[in-house]
């Protein structure tokens, strides 16, 4: 019997990594329908969200702290509660999901999981350019080194916008807006 197709999904709680998990999602029930399960059966999506110490490992290792760790990893749980709680707002999904907090480097951690050839990993754009300066961008490490098929879902039109607001501040946008007489969304 033929193992079900698992989509691993990695998870921050970014527009663009909510993006990648409705994504993923609908990659399962495609997946699914053409094995024949109908509703995403025989496709399953695992969502991780990997974690570290504040430091990293080697800063812990020098200093370790079991009271910060155990804040740090309960701050993850509910980071990935609230991504799911986000993207789904409580309705199924249509595809078994499990989700999971992962104490490890990102990259390292998602490549772990797509282990298998018959993987698909799908995961959002890079951060924002001052985080791509601090460490290298985790879908072009995991492209590089995956074993599996990787889809990187592009940066979603809001994360585009707010990312144009916050370069010209947001009270400029909406004052610019309102004096324009452009309406922005909401009664009036």
């Amino acid at each position: 019997m033929a193992e079900p197709v698992r989509v691993v999904v990695g998870v921050s709680g970014s527009l663009g990594s909510l993006a990648a998990l409705h994504r993923a999602v609908a990659e399962a029930r495609r997946a699914g329908d053409r094995a024949g399960g109908g509703a995403g059966g025989g496709a399953e999506v695992l969502v991780l969200h990997a974690w570290e110490p504040p430091g990293g490992e080697f800063g812990y290792r020098r200093s370790p702290c079991p009271p910060l760790l155990s804040a740090v990893r309960a701050a993850a749980e509910e980071r990935l509660a609230g991504a799911l709680a986000e993207a789904f707002g409580g309705a199924d999904p249509g595809v078994p999901v499990t989700a999971r907090t992962v104490r490890g480097e990102p990259a390292a951690v998602l490549l772990a999981a797509a282990d298998r050839s018959g993987d698909l990993l799908v995961l959002g754009p890079s951060g924002p350019w001052w985080h791509r300066g601090l460490r290298r961008p985790v879908p072009t490490r995991c492209v590089r080194a995956a074993r599996c098929p990787v889809l990187v879902v592009p940066r979603p039109e809001l994360a585009l916008v707010l990312d144009g607001l916050s370069g010209r501040g947001v009270d400029a946008e909406l004052r610019g807006l309102v004096g324009s007489g452009r309406r922005t969304g909401g009664r009036g």
